[in-house]
């Protein structure tokens, strides 16, 4: 985080007040009707509103359904949310230059210039 955050997202990691148990990869793919959280092979320790913060990043492409996503995880607002954001989406942004997640490329290139203007 110390190293990733300031170089894909451009400002300082923020100190992570609590580390929780994270399933690691909520998105979309992963979560069924009735509710239910798949794809648990990655969990692990996160810092707190990780979770959240991933599943905004996947729904970037959809601004609706993005729009919608802090009004359910209002942690998302708050300073330990800013650092699962900035988390999230330096995270994100490294496996674009690997040449992964293309498709997301501009819109975590916008959220990390939201987060930088925070």
């Amino acid at each position: 985080m110390e190293r990733a955050i300031p170089e894909f997202v451009g400002i300082p990691a923020s100190a992570v007040s609590c580390w929780t148990t994270a399933h690691a990869d909520v998105h979309w793919a992963n979560l069924t009707e009735p509710l239910r959280l798949l794809d648990w092979e990655g969990w692990g320790q996160a810092p707190e509103g990780f979770d959240a913060a991933t599943l905004y990043a996947y729904s970037l492409l959809q601004p609706d359904t993005a729009a919608r996503v802090p009004a359910a995880f209002p942690l998302l607002g708050s300073p330990a949310g800013l650092a699962a954001k900035a988390t999230v989406c330096a995270q994100l942004l490294q496996t674009v230059a690997r040449g992964d997640n293309l498709v997301l490329e501009g819109p975590l290139r916008n959220w990390a210039e939201e987060l930088r203007r925070r």
